[in-house]
């Protein structure tokens, strides 16, 4: 079975995820629960066909020398896809989550109205937090969305990769991707308030670095919208503090105090 066949059964299912591993049906999940597509077990050359078939020259020489690779990838009629690819056992696997092309708003997600408000505030830095795939990507592109659709001014998404793609609406959308439109989360980072941003989208924080810039972002009078993986609130406190050395934790208590406007976390509900 070809990965556009498999795509698109992905779609029609509704699925989130597809799996692509050697020895392995291709599978998907749905509702939170991983079903077969196919009878057929794919083997090692299988997956690496497929593997390598969706990638770009420049990702395909990422892929074998680090041994994974995220990108994005998109189908006119099926949607986009986030991927990532990795090596397992000696051979090529991937993980393709669907993304629909139409950015959701909050009202669509049944999240509360309050994100909307959070969206359109001055100043500050707002963080979703909650287990890999309960949506936070999902619920930062509706408030960037009503963002854009309510207000001017110029927003500003550094991603890995690019998830939802935001049309010019209200605002001047600048929308960067780690690996192609900028090297790295730390280099984009530095520049970002060269470009005369309003608002700045970090798709998630994984480094001391990062955080300080999202810190830096909210004391200088940005918007800074931001993920990052922990169960809870208490959690993505206790994850932010471990980022830094303990002699620097007074300091950052205050800064989190002076600007730090909220945490939302996330947890799906089947």
């Amino acid at each position: 079975m070809e990965i556009n066949q498999l795509l698109m059964l992905m779609v029609t299912k509704n699925a989130s995820d597809l799996f692509i591993v050697a020895g392995k049906e291709p599978c998907i999940k749905v509702d939170g629960i991983v079903e077969p597509i196919s009878r057929a077990k794919l083997s090692t050359q299988q997956t690496m066909e497929m593997v390598t078939s969706i990638m770009s020259p420049q990702q395909r020489e990422t892929f074998f020398q680090t041994k994974e690779c995220n990108f994005a990838i998109h189908d006119g009629d099926l949607g986009r896809f986030r991927v990532s690819a990795y090596i397992q056992r000696d051979s090529a696997g991937m993980v393709l989550r669907h993304i629909s092309y139409k950015v959701p708003t909050v009202a669509e997600l049944n999240l509360p109205n309050c994100l909307n408000d959070f969206s359109m505030i001055k100043r500050g830095l707002i963080l979703l937090v909650g287990a890999t795939g309960t949506g936070k990507s999902s619920s930062l592109a509706a408030m960037v969305k009503y963002r854009n659709e309510n207000s001017k001014g110029h927003i500003i998404t550094i991603e890995d990769p690019i998830e939802y793609l935001h049309p010019h609406a209200g605002c001047i959308i600048s929308q960067r991707e780690i690996g192609i439109d900028t090297e790295s989360y730390e280099v984009a980072l530095t520049n970002t308030l060269r470009q005369a941003p309003d608002v700045i989208l970090i798709g998630e924080i994984r480094t001391r670095e990062t955080m300080q810039h999202a810190i830096m972002f909210a004391e200088t009078g940005h918007l800074c919208l931001s993920t990052l993986h922990a169960n809870n609130a208490n959690q993505a406190l206790e994850r932010i503090m471990h980022f830094f050395p303990e002699e620097t934790h007074s300091q950052m208590l205050m800064d989190l105090s002076l600007n730090l406007r909220c945490i939302i976390a996330q947890q799906l509900i089947q």
